[in-house]
């Protein structure tokens, strides 16, 4: 691809960068919600949902009162949706989609039946495989995920029909063959960027969706049941948060302007990818790695401490100042997601032989409120938010970097077609919010030839 050339691009860049900020006073004196955000941190009401319910603090005459995270899938509490699948020995993630689309647990014989129909919607259509994905292989797989969800609109005989019928029927097929996009789209990164053996392996209609995925990118297909099992909890702890985060915010927002599901969706997929937001999770490890090889004694708290101390002040990790996991934008003192997978994580990590690494996290996760506290001088409420464990989690699952968003990915496509669903019933109106023109005063037109 022919680009710009580095000089042009810097005097560009240059032109561009003095011509586009604005002063950060500004917007204080506009009253301009940076983010969505109100001054005390809180989200901007902009909608309704009975889809999920993210608690992590209450209002208490005008004032912002940190409480312990609660986390509900049409009501019911994410602990309560664990505990029940998991005490009975059984896959939950194909249950929580049922749940989230239809706002009701299902009965054994339609918990079959939806069943049957994901699996029976995992093939991909004929020639999709070599022409959408293999011809156009990218290092990344969330932009992978991002084409090949567009491409699919290519594929269905009905792609515009708005109807609720013709929603949920798209909903349920990309639910379906998102494992296999990004299972293929990882294959091929292997193959046409790292030089390594091509695998595609035909889905198995008689696997789960955490077990297909585990079968489709090894080369020997082979897995643990603990491995399934873990695996399919993150796919539930993933599977939705609410309206208000951004990439089911961008559903919302893509939807109200009654565009096609697949544009919609690709939206969302590249609101996820970013490290803000579903890419926190690589961010984590890469920050795990970085303390690792920067820290001598591990155990040592002081030691510790003043490394995390740098990585605030920007002197050391990636320079952005943030200890990443850590923080969320509803919760205060607990992430329910986080809470279930580091009693997971501890497990693994003490059967893996690697508790010296699970005790260096958890000792990032103690200090770092304290740190920050003293170096920012702020009184913010901090804890872990389910991207500090997630990651850990994977990585020990043997399960690729490449992978750790695209799973997020691949769990929170029930989420969005949820809210896509409810946003088409309930919206009605076209999101508009107002930006502000800020005026530049002395500017005229000048002729090209007096310029």
């Amino acid at each position: 691809m022919k680009s710009v050339n580095e000089k042009e691009l810097k005097k560009y860049s240059e032109l561009a960068g003095k011509n586009n900020v604005i002063d950060p006073s500004r917007f204080g004196n506009y009253d301009v919600k940076r983010g969505l955000r109100n001054s005390d941190g809180t989200g901007v009401l902009v909608g309704l949902t009975q889809i999920g319910d993210v608690h992590g603090y209450i209002v208490d005459e005008n004032e912002k009162v940190p409480v312990e995270g609660r986390l509900r899938y049409r009501g019911i509490d994410i602990n309560d949706l664990a505990e029940g699948f998991l005490k009975e020995g059984r896959f939950g993630f194909e249950e929580t989609v049922y749940l989230l689309l239809f706002g009701e647990l299902p009965r054994q014989e339609e918990l079959d039946s939806f069943v049957n129909i994901l699996a029976d919607n995992r093939k991909l259509p004929k020639s999709f495989i070599e022409d959408m994905i293999l011809k156009a292989p990218s290092t990344n797989i969330m932009n992978k995920l991002a084409r090949s969800v567009l491409a699919a609109y290519s594929y269905d005989d009905n792609p515009e029909d708005l109807t609720l019928e013709n929603c949920l029927r798209q909903s349920i097929q990309l639910i379906s063959w998102f494992p296999i996009f990004v299972a293929y789209a990882y294959q091929a990164k292997r193959h046409y960027h790292e030089n390594e053996t091509l695998f595609i392996h035909a889905p198995d209609p008689s696997l789960s969706t955490s077990e297909n995925l585990l079968m489709l990118i090894r080369p020997d297909k082979k897995y643990t049941k603990v491995e399934a099992e873990l695996l399919d909890l993150c796919l539930v702890l993933h599977a939705e948060h609410g309206g208000g985060n951004n990439s089911t915010f961008s559903i919302h927002l893509i939807s109200s302007s009654s565009t096609d599901t697949y544009s919609a969706v690709a939206a969302a997929i590249g609101s996820l990818k970013g490290a803000k937001h579903g890419g926190a999770n690589i961010k984590v490890i890469t920050m795990l790695d970085n303390i690792k090889k920067n820290v001598k004694d591990w155990k040592n708290k002081d030691e510790v401490a003043a490394y995390l101390a740098k990585i605030i002040n920007k002197k050391a990790f990636d320079k952005t100042g943030l200890i990443y996991g850590m923080g969320h934008a509803v919760y205060t003192y607990s992430d329910p997601r986080a809470v279930l997978l580091k009693t997971k994580a501890r497990k693994l990590a003490k059967l893996k032989g690697v508790e010296d690494e699970f005790d260096l996290l958890n000792l990032v996760e103690e200090l770092t409120p304290s740190v920050f506290a003293e170096v920012k001088g702020s009184t913010k409420v901090i804890s872990a938010n389910v991207d500090f464990y997630s990651g850990f989690v994977y990585r020990l699952l043997g399960i690729p970097e490449d992978l750790y968003t695209p799973i997020f990915a691949i769990a929170r496509i029930a989420g969005w077609s949820a809210h896509r669903i409810e946003e088409s019933l309930n919206g009605g109106r076209i999101m508009r919010p107002a930006y502000k023109h800020i005026k530049i005063p002395g500017k005229e037109f000048i002729p090209l030839s007096e310029r």
